[in-house]
């Protein structure tokens, strides 16, 4: 961790208007960050941290903070090495720019990859502003920089305290230095929770988001979208609409027909008012029965090929037994706690925009694109985001473009607002998919033979993503957490084969993506093969996981936190799962009962190797959201279509979890300093497995699609 970066002579200081006197750091920091090591490093622009002379420290987020914590986590990577005091931080959101930009993800927030991308970047910023200030205290004083320490927003000088904002304007002026970061062993913040930054303004209400943008002249808008994905205006009559009181403009736009209005209500209610007539188009007969239907017989026919070793024809006749299975997984909206809503206020030669959004320099392109501007002619704002779960990363920006035509066609400035009914029915999915899977088992009660074919529709094609993570027509998206498995890499015949197909329904990254399907159909198969091979479930795991010491890991110690060797009490049983995702390893154990044909949930023991940890209270509280999120959608997730329509529209039909349901959480981390993975989403994928397993030791019957009904144990 002993790392030492020389900074090119491009590195930029200024004092700026935006904040007033102080030292503005924006400067060249690693383009490879993700590498917790010493060696050269070469540097690419990125992010800001100013220092005012009335000691404030404000932090640019080049990450979107939208409740996982990535603000504080990044903020206390600048603290470790500037030593400044943590009550003075305060941290807001980049605008759109290049400079902004990581060599690696660019300006935008997923994957679980925040804190691994900036881990070298914000520690260099801090480190290097430590020095600068060390230097202008002891060029003041006329001492050596090495008879100066520092601490708590102070340089001392042999007993005598300067602060950072009284040295910020004569630190501003030297030259940027090359810095030494610290060693694990001297680190006072890495490693030690901290109160969120972003909790006060959000408890006491000073938080801004999206909904709370106002300017005189703004005016609200929502859309009246199509009742079938893809389906076209042929024509509409607003005159009842126009009628209707604080209503100001009806306009068609490529989506829908969009209302005006003084307020959300007056353009809602002109909206229930129109009268319009569609050319519903081919989408019209999509129908998830059907649908699941054909991807049972594509699942039988031979698909593309991710990986594949042996003979698995001639290996299933020689098996000892053969388990042939098929899961499926429903659409899945995000649904965050916020809907989607746009504010833009457009200009002779500009546009501004304020939108909660997980990526905002592609959003400023797209844009610009549309409007026919230059990027730099576009501002895009992001205020604080109420949840996304990847719906505001959508590839096309679809509602900001949405936000853009309405102000472009109306040259008024507006707040495009979504309904939680426009949410929920407007599309960008996790996708359906189904498994299939055929295994044969040896004498020994173990897999040697596996043939495991998926059928769904891709995240990535035709998106900026496409050429990366598509490969030979593999979106592996889609099969991560099947291909590459520890359970079916060694297994001496294999195959997986994926099926991708086309569905005029759109999608979008879900959290967690892939591994929110691969993770439950390969974690209730184990768990079935375990019991075939009347075999402990925990024991079954550890026998074939015995060379990946980091699920068994996680493994050991959620079963020993459980007391998965110690019998429950009469009518309680318990599941397990274990997952590797976004370079971490989570394992789970759920604890259930059944009565009355109801099922309560009572426990879940979760724990976690994501390496080097930053902030230990970030983490267990992302875990303790995934496991609500997961329970949610395993309970109760699912968007179906008929006749080409959503059938779901709000809270009442697409649940939530609620309060009463909710189960005890017990979150467990494994030290660890090996790499860094993700968690703000590997902790979703094993919940639905360990759910299912808990309820087959409950009933005896497996389930084999999500989300959970009772009922079907029945059978």
């Amino acid at each position: 961790m002993n790392k030492q970066a020389t900074v090119p002579r491009r590195v930029f200081l200024k004092t700026s208007a935006l904040f007033g006197g102080g030292l503005l750091l924006s400067f060249f920091i690693p383009a490879q960050p993700n590498k917790v090591t010493s060696g050269p490093i070469p540097f690419t622009p990125n992010t800001l941290l100013h220092i005012g002379e009335d000691d404030s420290i404000h932090i640019i987020l080049t990450k979107v903070e939208m409740g996982q914590g990535i603000g504080t986590t990044l903020a206390m990577l600048i603290a470790e090495e500037l030593d400044c005091d943590w009550k003075k931080i305060k941290i807001r959101h980049s605008p759109a720019g290049k400079q902004f930009a990581d060599p690696d993800w660019g300006q935008s927030t997923g994957g679980s990859t925040s804190t691994l991308s900036e881990f070298d970047r914000y520690r260099q910023v801090g480190a290097t502003a430590r020095v600068m200030l060390i230097e202008a205290a002891a060029n003041r004083f006329g001492v050596k920089p090495a008879d100066c320490s520092t601490e708590n927003g102070y340089v001392i000088i042999k007993g005598k305290e300067i602060r950072y904002g009284d040295l910020a304007s004569e630190a501003a002026a030297i030259h940027v230095p090359a810095v030494q970061l610290r060693q694990p062993k001297e680190w006072r913040y890495i490693g030690k929770s901290q109160n969120r930054l972003d909790i006060p303004d959000k408890i006491n209400g000073k938080a801004i988001y999206g909904l709370d943008i106002h300017f005189s002249g703004l005016l609200t808008a929502v859309v009246a979208h199509a009742p079938i994905f893809g389906a076209k205006v042929k024509s509409f009559d607003a005159s009842r609409a126009m009628a209707i009181q604080g209503v100001r403009d009806v306009i068609q736009i490529p989506s829908g027909i969009a209302v005006l209005g003084d307020h959300y209500w007056a353009a809602k209610m002109g909206r229930d008012a129109l009268k319009i007539e569609w050319e519903l188009g081919e989408n019209v007969k999509i129908n998830t029965q059907l649908q699941v239907e054909e991807y049972r017989r594509i699942a039988k026919t031979q698909g593309t090929y991710s990986q594949q070793k042996g003979d698995t024809s001639a290996a299933l006749q020689k098996a000892s037994h053969v388990l042939e299975t098929e899961h499926t997984v429903p659409y899945l909206a995000h649904a965050p706690m916020e809907p989607l809503n746009c504010t833009v206020k457009p200009g002779k030669d500009s546009c501004e925009i304020w939108v909660g959004n997980q990526n905002p320099l592609l959003f400023q392109q797209i844009v610009a694109d549309l409007l026919g501007m230059k990027p730099e002619q576009v501002s895009i704002h992001t205020p604080e985001i109420g949840g996304s779960f990847g719906r505001k990363a959508s590839f096309d920006a679809d509602w900001v473009v949405e936000a853009v035509h309405i102000a472009r066609i109306s040259g008024k400035a507006v707040k495009l607002v979504w309904s939680r009914e426009d949410d929920i029915r407007g599309g960008y999915y996790r996708p359906l998919y189904l498994h299939r899977a055929v295994i044969g088992i040896g004498n020994d009660g173990y897999p040697s033979v596996w043939q495991h074919h998926i059928v769904g529709q891709s995240i990535f094609a035709h998106t900026p993503l496409d050429k990366l993570i598509i490969k030979d027509r593999i979106d592996y998206s889609s099969v991560g957490g099947v291909h590459g498995s520890p359970y079916i890499n060694p297994v001496p015949n294999h195959n997986v084969a994926l099926h991708t197909t086309t569905v005029g329904v759109p999608v979008l990254s879900w959290r967690s993506v892939g591994h929110s399907h691969t993770c439950f159909v390969m974690e209730t198969l184990i768990d079935e093969l375990a019991f075939m091979a009347a075999k402990d479930p925990l024991d079954y795991r550890y026998a074939l996981l015995k060379d990946h010491p980091r699920h068994l890991a996680v493994l050991t110690l959620a079963a020993e936190k459980a007391g998965w060797r110690k019998p429950l009490p009469p009518g309680m049983f318990r599941g397990i799962a274990v997952h590797e995702a976004m370079g971490s390893y989570v394992s789970q154990v759920i604890e259930i009962s059944i009565q009355n044909r109801k099922l309560r949930i009572h426990r879940v023991v979760c724990a976690i190797d994501c390496g080097l940890v930053v902030n230990p209270d970030g983490v267990r509280a992302q875990m303790e959201g995934s496991i609500v999120f997961a329970l949610t959608a395993a309970l109760y997730g699912e968007i179906t279509l008929e006749k080409g329509q959503v059938k779901q529209s709000n809270f009442h039909d697409y649940r939530m979890l609620r309060i009463h349901e909710m189960p005890e959480i017990e979150i467990h981390i494994v030290p660890g300093t090996k790499g860094m993975g993700g968690v703000g989403e590997p902790g979703v994928p094993p919940v639905a497995p360990a759910l299912l397993n808990a309820i087959f030791a409950a009933t005896g019957k497996r389930l084999r699609r999500l989300p959970v009904r009772i009922e079907d144990t029945d059978k």
